[in-house]
């Protein structure tokens, strides 16, 4: 146990928590009996997870954003669209959460008040994710009403993909076509709105205000869910 690293003792403790996770949740009772099984004394896995088993639901949504990453890469993209590249990103990230029982949990669980705030630091950092992978450089209000975006289309799609029973869960698919399509709607109604030179005027102070919003300096700020790739 003595060579074993932090990162390596909270996997262990993971794989052996997704055993439970479908009867007790991600809860004490899941944790303590992820410490019996991982052979993980139980002091030391409350040191190494202070939040106990929130802590391991964190790690396993961002286990599911690096298998993401590995599919993402493995595809290929290069002929797509950006509007298909987003949909297939979303896609392969639900096809990394094989554990549906265990999403569903984690949904229950930072659905609470008090880890709200967690559920949506995470649901921020996939889309974030998404975005570093289709290479956005974006560096003004952008980058946020992107993620944002991005963020509420990917949280429906979960909700409706839990309760999706369909065959290759091809009703999922296309709800998520509908929403990349609601989100094009949008982006139409702003090219229209700034090809209108009444409304372009009427909006120049709102837009004034919007281009001195940044995103945030990793080097300065580590504090803020997501990353801004360096140009």
């Amino acid at each position: 146990m003595i060579d074993d690293t932090p990162q390596t003792v909270r996997t262990k403790l993971l794989n052996a928590a997704l055993v439970h996770v479908a009867f007790d949740g991600w809860t004490d009772a899941t944790f303590t009996a992820a410490a019996r099984d991982a052979d993980v004394d139980l002091s030391v896995a409350r040191a190494m997870c202070p939040a106990g088993a929130v802590d391991l639901a964190k790690d396993f949504h961002r286990a599911g954003d690096a298998q993401m990453i590995q599919l993402w890469v493995a595809a290929d993209t290069d002929a797509l669209k950006i509007r298909e590249k987003v949909t297939l990103a979303v896609k392969l990230r639900l096809q990394a959460a094989s554990d549906k029982e265990a999403v569903r949990r984690g949904t229950t669980l930072f659905a609470l008040p008090h880890h709200a705030g967690d559920g949506a630091k995470l649901i921020w950092g996939t889309a974030d994710a998404i975005w570093t992978l289709l290479g956005d450089t974006s560096d003004d209000v952008n980058w946020y009403t992107k993620r944002a975006t991005l963020a509420g289309v990917y949280g429906s799609t979960v909700l409706f993909w839990l309760g999706d029973d369909s065959l290759d869960h091809q009703a999922t698919w296309d709800f998520l076509d509908r929403r990349i399509a609601n989100v094009m709607q949008i982006e139409q109604i702003k090219a229209q709105v700034r090809a209108t030179p009444a409304l372009n005027r009427l909006l120049a102070g709102p837009r004034w205000f919007a281009d001195r919003i940044k995103a945030p300096n990793p080097d300065t700020r580590t504090d803020l869910p997501g990353t801004w790739p360096s140009r």
